[in-house]
């Protein structure tokens, strides 16, 4: 059996939203199975014991939040030349833009050398004041969509032997 490794950090919901969409997606895939953690739950050994990755972030002032960075800075050595060629895919819950952080992923996963198997999805909330970007998030059914066809694509192509 394969294992999607799902990855998320959300401060206000609105990433949690895309990451358990995309989670319960991939679900629905057999032969594949699925662990969503937060960030700060997740380490060297979930990276090294999983067959793919799906990481979602907010943008938090253009670039990705602080605790995926710290993620990324805990893992990243440690599963250094163990993880070569795994497939990858990006989330990214953005205020405005989200590009910023999905180039630091992106520069993140070239360093692991792993393979990017779906451009990167950003949902924009259109949060631009102090008070809508602290606010809950809710993510609209047409980019939870997207979000779910991403985890079930990632796990669908992990379950095939594709990637």
């Amino acid at each position: 059996m394969k294992t999607l490794l799902i990855v998320y950090h959300s401060l206000t919901g609105g990433t949690r939203q895309m990451a358990e969409a995309a989670a319960d997606a991939a679900r629905h895939q057999e032969g594949v199975a699925v662990r969503l953690l937060r960030a700060q739950d997740a380490g060297p050994a979930d990276m090294l014991a999983a067959d793919g990755y799906l990481f979602a972030t907010p943008e938090n002032l253009a670039a990705i939040a602080g605790l995926m960075k710290d993620f990324f800075d805990r893992c990243y050595y440690p599963v250094l030349e163990q993880i070569n060629g795994r497939p990858y895919a990006v989330m990214i819950c953005a205020g405005s833009d989200g590009q910023n952080a999905l180039r630091q992923i992106d520069r993140i996963a070239t360093g692991w050398r792993l393979k990017a198997v779906a451009p990167g999805l950003i949902v924009c909330t259109h949060a631009q004041t102090p008070e809508r970007i602290l606010a809950p998030k809710i993510i609209g059914k047409e980019d939870l969509a997207r979000c779910a066809e991403l985890g079930e694509g990632l796990a669908a192509g992990l379950g095939a032997g594709v990637f």
